[in-house]
């Protein structure tokens, strides 16, 4: 007789990490941040890309020498926010236009398809963080 095992799904929880603004930090995020969300429970498929985007984007166009990013991942009921902050709150993200033929700016467009909704919070000087949430679907 086969006996299916289940975890109880999180319906709240926080998660935080900072990393060094580079290639392996992105890809290190990416890969804590979706075995978090397998620790809880939860489906680390759409939010996967969600946060590559943003940590590579942090690592590629929030770096300043000597300064890290910070991931952060809250879970409130059947909304996952994913935010990622880095020290250029300069250099703020713009999604391309959709006839664009620009290579920039790509990943924001699967960000924004993904997303419920997303956005951009300035500061504290210099930082910014963008911030991104994903229903939790399959509930």
């Amino acid at each position: 007789m086969n006996h299916e095992i289940t975890q109880p799904r999180a319906r709240s929880g926080q998660f935080a990490v900072q990393l060094s603004a580079t290639r392996r930090g992105a890809r290190l995020a990416r890969l804590l941040a979706t075995e978090q969300l397998r620790s809880w429970g939860l489906p680390p498929d759409d939010a996967g890309h969600v946060i590559a985007e943003l940590a590579s984007n942090a690592a590629l166009h929030g770096y300043v020498p000597g300064r890290d990013f910070c991931i952060m991942l809250t879970v409130t009921g059947d909304t996952l926010r994913i935010e990622v902050a880095d020290a250029r709150g300069d250099m703020l993200p713009r999604l391309p236009e959709r006839n664009c033929e620009s290579e920039v700016g790509r990943g924001l467009l699967l960000v924004e398809a993904i997303a419920i909704r997303w956005g951009v919070q300035v500061g504290p000087f210099p930082r910014k963080t963008v911030w991104a949430e994903v229903a939790l679907t399959g509930s």
